[in-house]
């Protein structure tokens, strides 16, 4: 320490007065440029203090103004929370409600679909019922096809079959006496019905035979060319049938010069006139007509009408002289109901006479109640003004005078 006290000494000295002079000049500065910093600084903390105090009365009045919004909104907030409350309560309640509703109707409706369900299973039940006696009558119909197609396999059967369905359409149309089956013609041949026209004319001959082998010989053929072959099979029997039927049934003044070929099915009858036109119109050729069931059905409901007419005109010769009659009894009627109102007339007149009778008799009634009764004896009273035609009447004295009062 010594030793560096010795040197600055030494180094002092060896400065110049204009050195020190110069280094007194600037400590100076910089004793007076440290004094301005220092009171910058001083008026720099001075500021900051103030402003901080600024800031920080700033701070309070926005903390005081935040206190005060938040307890604004706490007081929202709980007025929000109190109707809140109340809307929640309003629309719990409705919820409640709009539920209890709706469950009802929940209810309400699984009654009503139970109720419709069971009565659905119930006509399902009743209609699987009528079902089940459909499929028993189906299987009753297939066992009688079964029997049918029995039944068509043999000749003799099937013409009886199909004589059967004309017999009865024929016996369901016409009178008894009308028709007849099975009738020997001049030439020895049978047909299977003969039908009565009116006016004397031939009878109209029906037959029932037809040849049913080549058709289902048709309806089997598993090829074309095995239909075409059937086909012109059932072409060749039905020509044969129509040449037969009209060389035994057409006979000139004995019977129509025309024929019914019956076919007992309507299908069979159809296919006939779509896919076999040659044999329809060779038939016409020869006078045969191919009926059906409907066919014949109709043609015996216009020969019905036809015999109708002929029996009315019959009968007309009676009922003209009934006619006759009936206007005879008509005149006697009408001279019996003029005698009978001659009658009425006098009858009308007597009980004019008797009316005008009852009213004199009215009349007369009438005067008699209108007659005063006074008390007889010689201390009477004499009547009181204003009372003409009153009725007095003593009843224990018995002394009776009357005065007439003539109305007119």
């Amino acid at each position: 320490m010594a030793i560096h006290s010795e040197s600055l000494s030494l180094a002092l000295a060896s400065i110049s007065p204009a050195m020190l002079v110069l280094i007194g000049a600037v400590l100076a500065a910089l004793a007076l440029l440290v004094i301005v910093l220092l009171l910058r600084g001083a008026s720099l903390r001075r500021e900051q203090a103030e402003e901080a105090s600024f800031r920080a009365q700033e701070n309070e009045a926005r903390m005081a103004e935040l206190l005060k919004i938040q307890a604004e909104m706490q007081g929202r907030i709980a007025a929000m929370t109190e109707v809140f409350g109340a809307r929640q309560s309003e629309l719990n309640q409705t919820i409640s409600q709009r539920l209890d509703g709706m469950s009802k109707r929940v209810s309400s409706t699984i009654t009503e679909q139970t109720k419709s369900t069971h009565e659905n299973l119930q006509r399902l039940q009743e209609r699987l019922a009528v079902i089940d006696a459909a499929q028993n009558n189906i299987q009753t119909l297939a066992k009688d096809v079964v029997g049918l197609q029995a039944i068509l396999s043999n000749k003799q059967t099937r013409g009886a079959f199909g004589q059967s369905r004309m017999e009865t359409i024929v016996a369901d149309g016409l009178p008894m006496g009308a028709y007849a089956f099975q009738q020997t013609l001049s030439n020895g041949s049978r047909p299977d019905c003969t039908i009565r026209m009116p006016n004397g004319a031939p009878p109209l001959v029906i037959d029932a035979k037809f040849p049913l082998e080549a058709w289902n010989a048709i309806r089997d053929a598993g090829s074309s060319e095995a239909g075409k072959i059937a086909g012109q099979q059932f072409r060749r029997d039905m020509e044969v049938h129509i040449r037969d039927i009209s060389e035994k049934y057409l006979i000139q003044g004995e019977t129509q010069d025309t024929a019914f070929l019956f076919v007992p099915s309507e299908s069979i009858f159809a296919e006939i006139h779509e896919h076999f036109e040659p044999v329809v119109q060779k038939a016409h050729r020869a006078r045969i007509v191919i009926v059906s069931p409907s066919l014949l059905m109709l043609s015996i409901q216009v020969i019905q009408s036809v015999l109708k007419d002929q029996r009315m005109r019959a009968q007309a010769h009676l009922i003209q002289g009934e006619v006759a009659i009936l206007m005879d009894d008509l005149s006697r009627l009408d001279e019996r109901v003029r005698k009978l109102q001659g009658h009425f007339a006098m009858a009308q007149k007597d009980i004019d006479m008797v009316v005008t009778s009852a009213d004199k008799l009215t009349k007369r009634g009438a005067r008699i109640e209108a007659l005063e009764f006074e008390v007889g004896g010689g201390d009477a009273k004499p009547a009181r003004d204003g009372e003409a035609a009153a009725k007095s009447v003593e009843s224990r004295t018995g002394l009776l005078k009357l005065r007439v009062v003539d109305e007119e």
